[in-house]
């Protein structure tokens, strides 16, 4: 049965309520907001801006340390955000959850950190040809000081990886494999239960870049068993500048901190320092309190339209976005993996992306123009960038008919 009809008959979003999300009743240009941007960053619903409120109203002081009763609440309200983190991911314990700013602090923690006390001269670290500047640029910083090697995993020209190539790279020398979990250009879902056991099978840790994936599909890590694993709260409900690095008990033991500061330490004397328990080890400094309590927030909202639910719908409405497109003439789609998420990246005959992004923007579509910080991507397929479309569990079938639309009359409009 395709989706076309299928639409018909289940309701996946139900119990999905847009009201929740303010942004989604404004108006751009005279027309209802259509944001189609989320794999860059999602909307809040009132829930995490309330809690955000609430703090700053009624919690607001510095975490740890302090007797007096607001430093109490906040250090509560921190840490039980922590706890939720962990157990959104089923970590073993929430002392494997470090704060951090976002997905590209917790990759550039692994790579300071584990890297420059563990990676030496020689050492190979496999990444794969499609990933985000975040899993990139750390890496390549880190092989640059140390003398390491970076190898790297082709993709197919339907936006998979060659596990085949993969399983040629390891070697005595591989250090680490750092790959994404779900592309933020193709939403391709990558064979990471293979690639690990692979990994481990040799002894080699992993990190999963999970940006893409934490926030639309239920993540385990203990059944996964990845090493590291690094997302953000923006990308989830929650508000900017905070996100998660979450690693097993023994690497983050053996890792030396990140940064020196307050919080971080144990004893210091004047020539010498001990460090703090983990994660404190890791969270120099005063943390974003407010974020991580928004972030539980998003968390909650989140668990209560369940992810197993969120995900199916996002599948779906995926899969009608794509069956509409793929039907429009001088189209091209990059990406069509078996698995993949509410990722599409496209291309319209003589059309270049900014100027569609900006026809659609004048009809209150918001999507994103440009490399997608992926320009290793681009330069493979031979292109410049692309319009980027993805979806989150808020849009609507109703939404992509529209679009469908406006992309039609693009084309005919920049036919002139």
């Amino acid at each position: 049965m395709e989706v076309l009809e299928k639409k018909r008959q289940i309701n996946y979003g139900e119990g999905i309520n847009r009201d929740d999300f303010p942004i989604l009743l404004e108006t751009i240009r005279n027309h209802p907001v259509v944001y189609f941007d989320n794999a860059a960053t999602t909307q809040k619903p009132k829930q995490v801006i309330d809690a955000l409120v609430k703090y700053y109203e009624h919690d607001n002081a510095n975490v740890h340390r302090a007797i007096h009763q607001l430093g109490e609440r906040a250090t509560a309200g921190f840490e039980k955000a922590r706890n939720k983190v962990a157990e959104f991911i089923n970590a073993h314990s929430d002392k494997e959850i470090i704060f951090t700013r976002g997905t590209t602090e917790a990759i550039n923690l692994v790579a300071t950190s584990w890297g420059r006390k563990f990676v030496e001269s020689g050492d190979e670290i496999i990444l794969s040809e499609m990933e985000h500047h975040s899993n990139l640029i750390p890496w390549q910083l880190l092989a640059k000081e140390r003398g390491a090697h970076l190898r790297f995993i082709p993709f197919k020209e339907d936006g998979t990886i060659d596990y085949n190539e993969f399983i040629k790279l390891m070697n005595k020398n591989t250090k680490l494999i750092a790959i994404t979990h779900m592309s933020n250009v193709f939403g391709t879902i990558n064979p990471f239960k293979k690639i690990i056991r692979t990994a481990h099978d040799w002894g080699v840790p992993v990190l999963l870049d999970a940006a893409q994936s934490v926030p639309h599909l239920p993540v385990d890590v203990q059944q996964l068993d990845c090493d590291f694993l690094a997302f953000s709260g923006h990308k989830m409900l929650g508000p900017t500048g905070i996100g998660v690095l979450y690693a097993k008990t023994q690497l983050l033991e053996n890792m030396d901190p990140y940064q020196g500061g307050g919080e971080m330490i144990n004893t210091v004397w004047l020539e010498k320092a001990t460090w703090n328990e983990i994660p404190h080890k890791f969270e120099a400094g005063t943390p974003n309190i407010a974020g991580a309590i928004g972030l539980a927030e998003a968390i909650d909202y989140l668990q209560d339209l369940t992810m197993e639910t969120l995900t199916l719908y996002e599948q779906d409405i995926t899969t009608y976005a794509l069956e509409k497109m793929m039907a429009l003439d001088g189209i091209t789609i990059y990406g069509q993996a078996p698995e993949r998420g509410g990722v599409v990246s496209f291309n319209l005959e003589n059309v270049h992306p900014h100027d569609l992004a900006h026809f659609l923007d004048q009809h209150g579509i918001a999507v994103r123009a440009g490399h997608h910080c992926a320009q290793p991507i681009m330069r493979k397929l031979e292109i410049a960038s692309t319009t980027r479309a993805s979806f989150y569990f808020y849009n609507t079938y109703e939404e992509i008919d529209y679009f469908i639309d406006k992309l039609q009359e693009a084309a005919k409009f920049f036919a002139f």
